[in-house]
């Protein structure tokens, strides 16, 4: 009798550098991105080095083409040339640099990668193939089974890689940690848009605590969470004040509507929440969030509930075109997504 696979071993985290730290994953599938192509994916799907999950390895689990892999993983290289992956990053972006992660990729690590980025309307892989391409990382050592934590020289935005591995191998996660940018300004018509959410280039500024969830980052996703881990959640506070966050809107914008959705947060929803916003030019992010504690209110303090989405329309304080805000939470807690919705200043 074959034996059972074993217990799944997971990845340990990588130890961000402050780039990507405060960065968003651009090639998070959450936000949409895909894998549209490669040159080979015989031992393992491309899609999965884009699992926003940590890479796992199972002892003993096998399919028909050999080990089961957490990753992408091609054959072995038999001819002249190189393997390489067409990726659609979730949002139009400038990126600050990569986690190649070969975790549990011992034997069959590529010795190698280097990436090239384009901007395209098109997610045909011929019509890629075919494009213009800019080198953004230049060819660099792989080794095995650890995260690389690779910086971007380009200033540019892009909307699409192509990852080249050197022969062949396998490549278990890939993050792009960048900078969204915003399309608000291209939009046509007046229907409300979200004007902090990450796909209109909303990002997270700063925050005084992280402890739990995934990280502020993820009030800015599309659609609910999914789960208790897929939210901005902070410590049990044991001292006076609140806890709070610094966004910056996608484009600048007159708010009309607010959504707070605590959802799956229960035990650990905050009792209270209140947003600050403020009209910002120039600065960096850290005097941005000095000066956030003296910012107007834009929502006068208002009670939360578990597991609820709450609507703010009328309690609304019209103050204009923002760029920035400040959402509190009192005393601490937990959110799942935060909506701004409002019009773009044209």
């Amino acid at each position: 009798m074959a034996s059972l696979p074993g217990t799944p071993v997971f990845a340990p985290p990588a130890e961000l550098p402050e780039w990507a730290a405060r960065a968003v994953n651009l090639a998070n599938p959450r936000l949409g991105a895909r894998a549209l192509g490669a040159s080979d994916d015989f031992f393992a799907e491309v899609g999965r080095m884009l699992n926003p999950d940590p890479a796992a390895f199972v002892p003993g689990k096998y399919d028909t083409n050999g080990k089961w892999m957490d990753g992408w993983e091609s054959r072995r290289k038999r001819v002249a040339g190189h393997d390489w992956a067409l990726v659609k990053l979730g949002v139009k972006g400038v990126i600050h640099g990569f986690d190649v992660d070969t975790s549990h990729f011992t034997g069959n690590y590529p010795p190698a990668v280097s990436i090239e980025a384009t901007v395209s309307a098109s997610d045909d892989v011929a019509t890629l193939q075919a494009a213009e391409w800019t080198e953004i990382l230049p060819a660099t050592p792989l080794g095995p089974n650890s995260h690389h934590l690779l910086e971007c020289g380009s200033s540019d935005a892009w909307t699409h890689l192509r990852v080249n591995i050197y022969p062949d191998g396998g490549i278990a996660r890939l993050r792009v940690y960048g900078r969204p940018v915003s399309a608000l300004e291209s939009l046509a018509g007046d229907a409300l848009v979200d004007l902090v959410a990450m796909e209109n280039g909303g990002r997270a500024v700063s925050w005084n605590d992280a402890s739990f969830g995934s990280s502020v980052a993820a009030l800015l996703l599309p659609g609910r969470g999914i789960n208790m881990g897929d939210g901005w959640e902070t410590r049990r506070r044991r001292e006076p004040g609140n806890d709070w966050c610094v966004l910056e809107l996608g484009a600048p914008g007159t708010v009309e509507k607010i959504e707070v959705d605590t959802a799956f947060f229960k035990g650990n929803f905050p009792d209270r929440c209140s947003i600050q916003a403020a009209c910002v030019s120039g600065g960096t992010d850290r005097s941005i969030t000095t000066q956030s504690m003296f910012w107007q209110t834009l929502l006068p303090e208002q009670k939360l509930s578990m597991d609820a989405v709450h609507c703010f329309a009328e309690e609304i304080v019209q103050l204009g075109t923002i760029t920035h805000v400040r959402f509190n939470i009192f005393p601490d807690g937990g959110v799942s997504r935060l909506r701004l919705w409002g019009r773009p200043a044209r």
